[in-house]
């Protein structure tokens, strides 16, 4: 896999996983393995990466897993027709979540009863 400088848009959101999920930072003393600041912080460059944020904080996110983990050009994403969302297809999915394809139905039935109705 060939190292690619991040994108602005990949830093911003490493730096949003690291603060919000990661369970080894702290925002007083930083990395708390490391006894310094973290290395996901200042990260420019695809590569190497923390092992604990590769492996249980980077699937919170499967767009930007994907985007780092894969070689060649970003994957397609689909936007999610009710949130906006970005996702991964997968097959025939629509929807990116069980969330948004139950509120989806619901709105495609409240309307198909209003019609029933009259």
């Amino acid at each position: 896999m060939a190292e690619r400088e991040l994108t602005r848009e990949e830093k911003a959101a490493i730096r949003k996983l690291a603060t919000s999920l990661c369970a080894n930072y702290d925002r007083e003393y930083g990395c708390l393995p490391l006894d310094g600041p973290c290395y996901m912080m200042d990260k420019c460059w695809t590569g190497a990466y923390c092992r604990y944020f590769r492996e249980a904080v980077l699937p919170n996110d499967p767009v930007l897993e994907a985007t780092l983990t894969s070689d060649g050009a970003a994957p397609d994403t689909k936007a999610c027709p009710v949130c906006g969302g970005a996702f991964l297809p997968d097959g025939r999915t629509r929807y990116c979540s069980a969330a948004c394809a139950h509120a989806a139905r619901l709105k495609k039935q409240r309307g198909y009863m209003r019609k029933y109705r009259g």
